[in-house]
């Protein structure tokens, strides 16, 4: 079935620009400015705009902040929240300075563990030689269909056993922590 509908551009015409002048237009002649000001103010979109911490004068409350070392380089500095610090980067007194985020001095309260990863390792490692003793059965017993399948079999369980160990989340999951 066919059908054909005739419309006249006119009928919907909706451009919002035209509407918005002509409102514009009707708020003038009436010539009442309470009325304009009031028109105006709902016609402006209010929007967020973004101010720095330069242009607002505030410190960030951040606890990294961007800082430049001895050299003028950029570096991230840590502002520890217990102290408070003046606005060239030292603390409470002169002689402290800010402690930075790359410090590769250990603290004295920080324990230090070793990670142990050689009886997964080995377990690892017997999982490979058990594959490759079953490939030679395998091949060895290529005559008998029903040997064949029970060693592809247990081929098939030793690679997905080795699959899932042989990855480093299994390394970290079953490692040994000992203290230093």
């Amino acid at each position: 079935m066919a059908m054909e509908v005739k419309v006249s551009g006119s009928t919907y015409k909706t451009d919002y620009a035209d509407r918005l002048q002509a409102e514009r237009e009707n708020v003038q002649k009436a010539g009442n400015e309470q009325n304009v000001d009031k028109a105006t103010d709902q016609k402006t979109a209010q929007h967020d705009e973004y101010i720095s911490s330069e242009k607002s004068g505030e410190k960030p409350n951040g606890l990294y902040h961007v800082g430049q070392d001895e050299n003028g380089n950029r570096k991230i500095f840590y502002n520890d929240p217990k102290k408070t610090y003046k606005a060239d980067g030292s603390g409470k007194d002169e002689d402290k300075k800010m402690p930075k985020v790359n410090e590769d001095v250990p603290d004295n309260d920080e324990e230090i563990c070793v990670g142990n990863t050689d009886k997964v390792e080995r377990e690892i490692r017997e999982l490979k030689q058990k594959k490759e003793k079953l490939k030679q059965q395998l091949k060895a017993a290529s005559g008998d269909e029903g040997k064949t399948k029970e060693l592809e079999n247990k081929l098939a369980q030793v690679e997905r056993e080795l699959s899932q160990k042989d990855t480093d989340t299994y390394r970290k999951q079953n490692s040994t922590f000992t203290d230093k």
